[in-house]
C-alpha cells in the first residue's frame, strides 16, 4: 500500500495525488465533523489490486457512527484521481468514527470500479438501500470497541482509506512520505492522548 500526503493539516481540503478533495463533501456533509476534522492531519492510503485488502485499526477505540455516503465507483488509480475533480468526494464511501485516547479519529473506507463491496467486522457487506442521501448510524456506549491493530473491515478488491485525526494529536513518522510504501503494522506516527 501506499499513502500520500500524510504529513499535510486538513484545512477545507485534502490534498493526494496532486489533487485537491472537499472535506466537507467527503464527509456527506456533515458540518459537526467537518469542524471537528478541519484543521487537523490526515493520511491517504491507497491499496492497489496486488495488496493486502483488510483495514486494521491504527488506534484502540469505541465506534460512535458510521456514515454510509452513496456515489459512483470511479477507478482511484493515479490517473483517474488526477482527471476526476473530487474522486474521492463522489465515490460511495463508508465513514467510520471512533472515540480514541487521542480523541475523535475517522476511517473512510472509499469504494472503486470493481469494488463495489466494502465490508466492516460489526456489520458484514455495507449494502444499504439504495438513494441519493447519507445515511447515518449512531452506536451506543456498548457497542463495539476495537484494539488497536485490530481488523476494522475490508475490500474485495484493492482501494482507498483515508485517515482523519484531530489537530494537535498526531506527529507523523518523517519517514513516511508522500507515495511510501507501507505494510501492516507499519507506524505511520504517534498520537498523544488527550492527557498530554
Amino acid at each position: 500500500m501506499s499513502t500520500s500526503a500524510p504529513t499535510h493539516r486538513l484545512a477545507e481540503a485534502i490534498e493526494a495525488k496532486g489533487r485537491a478533495f472537499s472535506l466537507p463533501e467527503l464527509l456527506g456533509g456533515d458540518a459537526a465533523l467537518t469542524e471537528t476534522f478541519a484543521g487537523g492531519n490526515y493520511a491517504v492510503i491507497y491499496l492497489s489490486p496486488r495488496d493486502y485488502h483488510r483495514i486494521h485499526m491504527p488506534l484502540a477505540g469505541a465506534l460512535l457512527r458510521t456514515g454510509y455516503i452513496p456515489g459512483r465507483l470511479f477507478s482511484v488509480n493515479e490517473a483517474t484521481v488526477r482527471a476526476v475533480p473530487d474522486l474521492y468526494a463522489r465515490n460511495e464511501r463508508l465513514v467510520t468514527v471512533f472515540d480514541t485516547g487521542a480523541g475523535p479519529m475517522a476511517v473512510i473506507l472509499v469504494g472503486a470500479i470493481f469494488v463495489g463491496s466494502m465490508q466492516t467486522v460489526w456489520s458484514g457487506v455495507v449494502t444499504p438501500p439504495y438513494g441519493p442521501a447519507p445515511r447515518w448510524h449512531q452506536f451506543g456506549e456498548d457497542g463495539v470497541r476495537l484494539a488497536r491493530g485490530a481488523e476494522l473491515g475490508r475490500f474485495n478488491m484493492g482501494s482507498t482509506v483515508i485517515l482523519l485525526l484531530p489537530s494537535g494529536r498526531t506527529a507523523w513518522d518523517a519517514a513516511v512520505q508522500k507515495g511510501a510504501f507501507v505494510q501492516m503494522g507499519r507506524a505511520l506516527g504517534r498520537t498523544m492522548s488527550i492527557e498530554e
